[in-house]
Parts: structure tokens; C-alpha cells; sequence
């Protein structure tokens, strides 16, 4: 859980020929050891097995046949947890961004898990990148003042969706998510 919150104003970037992409991360979900809703909870597979190595690397799946989704592990190696990135600011790339989201407003480049993947070119051929060594996409500590962080239940989980293991810049109109649990 201290992951989710730290990440909250770190930066996610992409590095790839068309140059560098950069987002400033603003919202974010726990999955922790033994949370019914995480991929790690039946155990490790090859689909998951991202999940279950040191902090700090990526893990990305498909959902619902349409997004990719990016995720950092998040506890000691072999025990499956990690930080989905729901939502990011656009910083740097954002002409890159926009030939990957086409008609998307500059708010929805990547607010939105699926999005953010998207915006970042990122799919399961990043999996398993460590995102704290140089690579093609790489986390930069967050700079400047701590941001205001807010809290509430995970969005779009139906096991344990009573946990606030939710994590998102106050006053950011990048968050995604209904506004009634964005205050």
C-alpha cells in the first residue's frame, strides 16, 4: 500500500523511436498478498509471473479483449502484489499520445488504466521490465511538493471492493473515476 501512495506523483515514461513519452502519475490501485480481487491470489502462472518478482517491475495484461493495462510489482520476490497505474498527466510526447489515443482530449489521454497503457504504447511485450533500471520504460521519482492524496474503494473490482486501496491526486483533472469518489 505504501507503493500505491508513493507512486502518486512519480513519473512513468516511455522511450522508444518515436522518442520519449512522460507521465506524471496521479492516480493509482493496491493489490496486496491475499486480496481476492489481485491476479497473484491464486498463485503465480505465466501470465502473472511479473507480479511475483522484487518491486519495481512491470506487470501488464489485456482486459476485456480491448486494453492493456500496466502495473508495478509490488512486494519481495515470490510474493504476488502490485500497483495498477489508473491514471497519468501528460508531460512530455503528448503528439505521440495523441497518434495512440486518435480524437482524445489532452484530460483523457490517460486518465483511465486502459488509456494509460495506451497513451505509453505499453503492451505485454514491456512485461517484466524492471522500471527502475535504464530500459524503454522506467519510473523517475516524484519531484516538488508532495501532492494533496486522497483515498476510496477500488473501481471496477467486484471482490473486496469495500477496500480503500485507491490512491489519487486531490484536485487533479486528470483522476479518472466517478467524481462523488474523487473528493
Amino acid at each position: 500500500m505504501d507503493l500505491a501512495r508513493f507512486l502518486i506523483g512519480a513519473a512513468i515514461v516511455r522511450d522508444d523511436p518515436s522518442g520519449r513519452r512522460a507521465l506524471r502519475i496521479v492516480e493509482t490501485e493496491a493489490y496486496l498478498p491475499g486480496d481476492a480481487a489481485a491476479h497473484s491470489y491464486r498463485g503465480e502462472t505465466p501470465r502473472n509471473r511479473s507480479l511475483f518478482l522484487r518491486p519495481g517491475y512491470a506487470y501488464v495484461y489485456f482486459i476485456y479483449g480491448t486494453w492493456f493495462c500496466l502495473n508495478v510489482s509490488a512486494e519481495a520476490a515470490g510474493v504476488g502484489a502490485g500497483v495498477l497505474l489508473r491514471a497519468g498527466e501528460p508531460l512530455t510526447g503528448i503528439a505521440a499520445m495523441e497518434r495512440s489515443r486518435p480524437g482524445a482530449v489532452l484530460r483523457d489521454l490517460a486518465r483511465g488504466p486502459g488509456r494509460l497503457a495506451a497513451a505509453l504504447d505499453v503492451t505485454r511485450a514491456q512485461d517484466g521490465l524492471d522500471l527502475c533500471a535504464p530500459g524503454p520504460l522506467w519510473l523517475a521519482a516524484p519531484r516538488g511538493a508532495a501532492p494533496r492524496i486522497g483515498k476510496s474503494v477500488r473501481i471496477g473490482v467486484t471482490l473486496e471492493k469495500h477496500r480503500e486501496l485507491r490512491f489519487y491526486e486531490r484536485d487533479s483533472r486528470f483522476v479518472s473515476g466517478p467524481r462523488r469518489i474523487n473528493l
